[in-house]
């Protein structure tokens, strides 16, 4: 961090101030910034220190389920082989669902097409046939009727 900045792990006016208002609005906020001005230049240190112990745990997980249950054995073979198996199978599941959801939501569109150029045709064949009257001769049957 530079010792430019206004808000640093420091004994500066701005962070005393905010500890302050921080005390003063809801304790646990100007508990929070005390520790940072206290422990604050540590942070860095121990964002690395908790990504190195971490890098290890996280590294088989991928997207697919295989390859993160391939990195870890429970040290039986026989239900490591069973667990594949059922990953597998869980995998070609989930595929026909995928495909399923794709094929449906391709027929929902569709119906919607069809719906939306129905309602469309209507509405063209409504406004061709106000077209074709006159205003005249709707305000004047219009006329007649009432009297």
């Amino acid at each position: 961090m530079t010792s430019s900045a206004l808000i640093r792990p420091a004994w500066t006016p701005a962070t005393i101030a905010l500890m302050v208002i921080g005390f003063a609005v809801f304790w646990p906020l100007g508990l929070a910034m005390l520790a940072y001005i206290i422990w604050g230049d540590r942070l860095e240190g121990f964002k690395r220190d908790v990504n190195n112990a971490t890098d290890g745990v996280f590294k088989g997980f991928s997207r697919g389920c295989g390859r993160a249950s391939a990195t870890f054995s429970s040290g039986n073979v026989a239900f490591d082989e069973w667990r594949e198996k059922e990953l597998e199978r869980l995998a070609e599941e989930r595929r026909k669902l995928d495909e399923a959801r794709a094929d449906f939501e391709s027929y929902a569109r569709e119906l919607r097409r069809a719906k939306d150029k129905e309602e469309f045709d209507r509405f063209m064949a409504e406004r061709r046939n106000a077209g074709k009257k006159t205003p005249a001769r709707k305000s004047g049957s219009d006329i007649t009727d009432v009297e």
